[in-house]
């Protein structure tokens, strides 16, 4: 095959035969001249069944940082490979650059760099690696079949993990869990409902807490002091069903629920508590979770990973077999969907009662800030304006309305914006908890 040096060269020497007495014959000259040179340049250059590739790097890496993966291509063949290297991943991989250059000796390896900057969370996966041998004179260049490039490329898989933006609030919540622990030093009877140790009376500690047969054995005033409950279930469920791809600013919905869900398995895993993840919609995406104390939230980080909106309609039905089910022990269900009026009142209210009679459900929603800009008029507003409003201020007394049904129902109901959304539900888990009503 040839290349733009090729097309240039005769863009170059084709027009001088036009001063001579036969242009003709000598354009014809010029061009058999050319085409020698293109073939000797093309029987010069390398082969390219003598190339293996071989990839390392980075395998994992979180949304909106940088990945690197390395490719190194080795020459086996006793010939000299002039190599240009086009490495293809999916768009939102954010590879760059896309091609490489290489003089490759007999019996010598080189590396070559790629950057990853991905736009999306989930498997990032490299494509084909396309190689070309050039001539010495870079007019020809060898290049073999589709099939060839697809069974040297090396197999290579990049794991975008949800972006975490409420990881900026991680500490104030670490904090509290440090306090629930007992690892702060705080006055009163604690909070909880395990019994942990007992120690002396220090003054401002609740006159409740005296256990008075152990102050009678130890000849002094001791108290009896509390610690969080440990080792509960957490089961995250995201909804990934078609109001998931529904964007609340900049974000879909289902990342801002995987954020919040995020914050929730970090602080729950810290707490001592097991975390689950369920992801659903017509059928079940992803369960995660189990294992040791140690591996349970890499699997549910990894497990929310692979998680994208479908355009299908959730089937709560499902979520409530798999509790029912599998699930003896009582949890706290923390279910992460869109408060819409048609979608609760035919999936989730009908199992509600059966899910909040067998464990403490939570119904967690990130409420859209355009809906509170829109039912504001002008002041002019034209007839759109009012029309506007109006179906808006239907939504949220819609949304009211659910929020009741399903506070009767035994659900607890978080309806917030997305800057607060995180951080009001894993507030809510630190506060059964130190309620001891998880």
């Amino acid at each position: 095959m040839i290349t733009r040096r090729f097309a240039a060269l005769l863009a170059v020497g084709l027009p001088l035969p036009a001063l001579l007495p036969a242009p003709w014959l000598a354009a014809g000259g010029v061009v058999g001249v050319v085409v020698l040179l293109a073939l000797i340049d093309l029987a010069a250059a390398g082969p390219l069944t003598g190339l293996r590739l071989r990839r390392a790097g980075d395998r994992q890496v979180w949304l909106g940082q940088t990945a690197t993966v390395t490719l190194t291509v080795t020459n086996t063949a006793d010939r000299e490979v002039r190599l240009r290297l086009r490495d293809s991943w999916v768009p939102s991989a954010g590879a760059t650059p896309l091609s490489h250059d290489a003089v490759l000796p007999p019996d010598t390896s080189h590396d070559l760099s790629t950057t990853l900057v991905p736009t999306r969370h989930g498997d990032r996966p490299a494509v084909r690696v396309t190689l070309r041998s050039l001539g010495p004179l870079g007019l020809a260049y060898r290049q073999r079949r589709r099939t060839f490039d697809d069974q040297l490329t090396p197999a290579w898989n990049l794991r975008v993990l949800p972006r975490f933006p409420s990881r900026r609030i991680l500490p104030e919540k670490l904090s509290r869990i440090r306090v629930l622990d007992g690892a702060v030093v705080t006055r009163g009877r604690g909070h909880g409902t395990e019994f942990d140790v007992l120690r002396e009376y220090v003054i401002g500690d609740d006159v409740r807490s005296i256990d008075w047969r152990a102050s009678a054995r130890h000849h002094d005033v001791v108290v009896r002091t509390w610690r969080p409950e440990r080792d509960r279930r957490v089961l995250c469920v995201l909804d990934t069903g078609r109001t998931s791809a529904a964007r609340i600013g900049d974000v879909p919905r289902l990342d801002a629920a995987i954020d919040a869900a995020l914050l929730l398995s970090v602080l729950a895993t810290r707490a001592g508590d097991r975390v689950d993840l369920l992801g659903l919609d017509s059928e079940v995406r992803v369960r995660a979770g189990g294992g040791s104390h140690h591996t349970q939230l890499p699997l549910v980080i990894d497990g929310m990973a692979s998680l994208q909106p479908a355009l299908a309609e959730t089937d709560f039905s499902l979520l409530a077999r798999e509790l029912l089910r599998r699930d003896r022990k009582r949890s706290l269900v923390v279910i992460f969907t869109a408060l819409d009026i048609a979608p609760m009142l035919e999936g989730l209210l009908p199992v509600l009662p059966r899910l909040a009679a067998r464990h403490k459900v939570l119904v967690a929603s990130v409420r859209d800030p355009q809906l509170a800009h829109l039912t504001a008029l002008p002041p002019r507003p034209t007839a759109t304006d009012v029309h506007t409003a109006a179906a808006v201020e239907r939504v949220l007394t819609q949304r009211d309305r659910l929020r009741e049904l399903l506070t009767r129902s035994g659900a607890t109901v978080i309806d917030a914006d997305l800057p607060d959304f995180a951080g009001r539900v894993s507030d809510v888990y630190l506060l059964l908890k130190a309620a001891g009503r998880l």
